[in-house]
C-alpha cells in the first residue's frame, strides 16, 4: 500500500504508470478470487483504495 506522502512526491507520469500497474494487479486478483486461489481478500480492498488515492492526486495535479 502506497503512502500518501510518497504519492505526492511522484510526477504525473509516474502516478499514471502506478495506476496502470494497480489496475492490472486488481484484475489478476479478481480472476484468482473467482478461481478460488486467493486467501487474502483484503488485498483487493487495499488496491482499490490505492487506485482511488492515485486518481484523486491526478485530479489535483490537473
Amino acid at each position: 500500500m502506497a503512502k500518501l506522502q510518497e504519492l505526492h512526491q511522484k510526477t504525473k507520469t509516474e502516478l499514471q504508470k502506478l495506476l496502470q500497474d494497480n489496475r492490472a494487479n486488481l484484475r489478476q486478483l479478481r480472476f484468482d478470487l473467482a478461481a478460488g486461489k486467493i486467501k487474502n481478500v483484503r488485498e483487493i480492498r487495499k488496491i482499490k483504495k490505492d487506485i482511488a488515492r492515485i486518481l484523486t492526486l491526478l485530479k489535483e495535479k490537473e
